[in-house]
């Protein structure tokens, strides 16, 4: 199958607004690739269109992107090329390295085509915009390979690979979907929360009575234990056990055969209180082992018996008998929202980031972002000026895009703080590339540097130092609010201001 037919399909679901347009756009395309019955293409197809990749990590970053050769004019990779390029890049190695994989990079680049160069682009930095998360496309399996959605969401909560999954089902059909177990040792897609601003939103979702859990501001892990061997994954289930032993040596040393946990790992300090976020990550990060403090919130296998289907009170209950209250996240069951702001109020005190709101009666259920689970965490806002605007691509094309964000600095200019594409509607992406515009100083090709006259109300869930800015301080999760018209430059926020809240 060509390469283009995907890049085509990306673009097109990009483009469109409605979920079930977008699944029959990606079905159409799944189907495409299972005409010829081969597994690695389906799996490598199945990743491009969910924006991945099946080598996870190829050694190519932004600045590899920056020169690229002009596109071709006629298409001609295949899907199978594109997954043979990708996994040369990811072989290349020691003296002569760099250059040799920007060769590589030249070449692939210059046998694509400009759609073709788009999603290729947004694949390597992890960038595909469109809307075609694990749950949508677990849709489109269904509809593309004729079985229930239900059997594939169940496959991919087992097996936590989307692109395994969309194998089983277009080359197996529902029989080699019931072919997935869970099983110790393989991690499993995590059930993931979506957001509200307040607990009372929360609960109107999740119904009475629910769970409300500190969220902590860790890194999530899922822990596997089978006999002496302990294996633990990230988020995105990676294999990080190298990485934690002190997270090993604590699970080993419960009494338990087999288990499979889902919690947060986070570094604290002294008192118990958490540290920032930055720290948790980085230790994780580094190949030295961190000091990391395991805090579990779900049993998903607990001595033999699987528990991913049971409701949450049943599994928190096997949770609470197995897992000491020191290796457990802090929750408290409410029956009304004075409770639940009780129990919000407790986890701000802690130090936590917010809390996560939780049906009693739910299963354990794939990576989407459903009702069952609802966060809640305090919204930061501050005022910045924009500085610049990148282009956006795919459903953004001819729109600025990605903001670039400052804050008033001590000689009376703008430090960049970082950047931030989120929370724009199409109403304000056209009025942003209007003002912008009027504003520009410098128009590349890429970037528009405007003056720095323009406010705009940032929320943001925190504040972490950076080497990658000047200020040395960046936002975490920024988004957009609104534009302050009314505000001017001279009255943004301060760099002091926003190192202060670093230092909270």
């Amino acid at each position: 199958m060509l390469f283009a037919n995907l890049a085509g399909t990306s673009a097109a679901v990009a483009a469109t607004s409605g979920r079930l347009a977008k699944v029959k756009l990606l079905a159409a395309a799944l189907r495409d690739l299972a005409a010829d019955g081969d597994p690695a293409e389906i799996e490598a197809g199945a990743a491009y269109l969910a924006g991945e990749m099946r080598q996870r990590q190829i050694g190519v970053g932004w600045a590899s992107l920056r020169s690229l050769p002009q596109p071709a004019e006629l298409a001609s990779l295949s899907v199978l090329d594109i997954d043979r390029s990708f996994a040369a890049l990811g072989a290349v190695n020691g003296t002569g390295s760099q250059a040799r994989r920007r060769d590589l990079v030249q070449r692939l680049f210059g046998a694509a085509t400009a759609d073709e160069q788009q999603l290729l682009r947004g694949i390597i930095s992890g960038e595909v915009r469109q809307g075609a998360q694990a749950g949508l496309l677990a849709d489109a399996i269904a509809s593309a390979a004729g079985v229930h959605a239900s059997a594939v969401r169940r496959a991919l909560l087992l097996s936590g690979d989307l692109r395994h999954v969309a194998v089983a089902a277009l080359t197996g059909g529902e029989a080699a979907l019931g072919e997935f177990t869970l099983t110790v040792g393989r991690p499993l897609a995590p059930m993931l929360a979506q957001a509200a601003n307040t607990v009372e939103e929360a609960l109107a979702a999740t119904g009475v009575p629910a769970s409300v859990d500190a969220k902590l501001d860790g890194i999530r892990i899922q822990v596997h234990r089978d006999g002496d061997d302990v294996a633990v994954f990230s988020r995105s289930l990676d294999d990080l056990t190298g990485r934690v032993p002190e997270i090993v040596a604590a699970v080993r040393a419960l009494p338990l055969r087999s288990a499979v946990l889902d919690g947060e790992a986070l570094a604290v300090d002294a008192t118990g209180r958490a540290r920032p976020f930055q720290e948790t990550s980085g230790r994780a990060a580094r190949l030295t082992p961190g000091a990391l403090v395991p805090f579990f919130f779900d049993a998903l296998h607990l001595d033999g018996v699987d528990l991913v289907d049971e409701p949450g009170s049943t599994r928190w209950a096997a949770l609470d008998s197995a897992i000491p209250d020191t290796m457990r996240v802090a929750r408290t069951l409410v029956d009304d929202p004075e409770a639940a702001a009780e129990a919000f109020a407790e986890a701000l005190h802690h130090g936590q980031e917010g809390v996560v709101v939780k049906s009693v009666s739910s299963a354990y259920d794939v990576g989407r972002r459903g009702s069952a689970w609802v966060k809640v965490k305090p919204r930061h806002t501050l005022d910045l000026v924009i500085l610049a605007a990148e282009w956006g691509h795919g459903r953004r094309r001819g729109w600025l895009s990605n903001l670039h964000l400052g804050a008033r600095g001590v000689d009376g200019g703008f430090v960049m703080l970082g950047k931030t594409f989120k929370g724009l509607t199409d109403a304000m992406l056209t009025w942003q590339t209007e003002r912008l515009l009027e504003l520009a100083v410098d128009r590349g090709d890429w970037v528009v540097t405007v003056r720095p006259e323009l406010v705009v109300e940032i929320a943001f869930d925190g504040i972490q130092t950076s080497t990658r800015y000047p200020g040395g301080v960046t936002l975490r999760f920024a988004r957009v609010v609104r534009y302050r018209e009314d505000k001017p430059a001279a009255e943004a926020d301060t760099l002091d201001a926003v190192r202060a809240l670093s230092r909270h």
